[in-house]
């Protein structure tokens, strides 16, 4: 057994004795997730494919964890409805939820699956199933969301999985307890300046242009990224949906989704529903980080004084 299996395995230890998972996925995306959830000692009950899954939920008492594994051919009403029950338990009764979706169906996994206690996996491998569940499951034993739990224990957990690793430390910080917020205090103006499009498009090339002489590990900067491409996307008067947001982070798409719920979490992103799609929400700047964003724009481009 890999250490990272023995770590997952000792937080459930005593937590799948009496909180039962169940599984909602079929054929060969089924099995591996029963293969995960088997590794880290979980108490699986069912396993259930999405059409069946909400009978089955009205028949479950007592729910510890819930799995969804998704592919493409999934997209139906049953899934839609499928998650937003999920959804309900998470925030009434702080179940965890995960799904592992491909990318094309992230829009509407997010849409219906907003509560703190929900994490979404995309096209993920099996290092980050573990890794997730770990923290899930850690959460769930100390009847708190993983952002939540102690740094010490949350970040040894996360970094027995790379990607993990590189963000546990930085989400920490924002995601709980006392510290640094997240936008600084500014002085009152009674306007915000205006920003060039143009000014913007060439930061952002700019930073791109980056990977073609360095490795792009070197720069990874998901925030920064995606506050750029959401600041362009107003200033052109466009909405921006969550799989575009992820592509323009520039880093694994399940980074940057844990990325985007962070920054929403701290006020830094608001989400808005498309009012033409129910499944579909867009990212947008909240209205004092477009303020900062736009500040610092006008400082940047201040003509020197020599």
């Amino acid at each position: 057994m890999s250490e990272f299996e023995q770590v997952q395995a000792g937080y459930a230890v005593d937590y799948h004795l009496s909180k039962p998972a169940l599984l909602f996925a079929t054929g060969s995306r089924q099995r591996r997730a029963e293969e995960a959830l088997a590794a880290s000692g979980v108490r699986l009950v069912g396993s259930f494919s999405i059409e069946e899954g909400m009978e089955r939920l009205d028949d479950q008492v007592s729910l510890g964890l819930a799995w969804v594994e998704l592919g493409e051919e999934d997209d139906t009403p049953e899934l839609d409805r499928l998650l937003g029950r999920l959804n309900q338990l998470a925030e009434t009764q702080g179940i965890p939820v995960v799904a592992s979706t491909p990318i094309e169906l992230v829009d509407m996994v997010a849409a219906r699956l907003t509560d703190r206690s929900s994490d979404i996996l995309i096209d993920a491998d099996d290092a980050q199933r573990a890794a997730v569940l770990a923290l899930a499951l850690f959460g769930a034993r100390e009847g708190r969301n993983v952002s939540d739990v102690g740094k010490d224990n949350a970040v040894r957990l996360r970094q027995l999985s790379d990607e993990m690793g590189r963000i546990a430390s930085t989400l920490a910080r924002l995601s709980s307890g006392p510290g640094s917020p997240a936008l600084k205090p500014v002085e009152a103006r009674t306007e915000v300046p205006d920003v060039d499009a143009d000014a913007v498009r060439t930061v952002i090339r700019a930073r791109r242009l980056r990977s073609r002489f360095f490795s792009e590990e070197l720069f990874a900067d998901p925030a920064w990224d995606m506050l750029l491409d959401l600041l362009q996307a107003e200033i052109a008067q466009l909405r921006v949906p969550v799989s575009s947001l992820c592509i323009a982070a520039a880093v694994p798409a399940t980074t940057a989704l844990r990325w985007i719920k962070t920054m929403t979490e701290q006020g830094l992103f608001g989400r808005r529903a498309d009012p033409h799609d129910g499944r579909r929400v867009f990212v947008e700047l909240a209205p004092a980080a477009s303020s900062a964003m736009r500040r610092y724009f006008a400082e940047v481009i201040k003509p020197a004084v020599i």
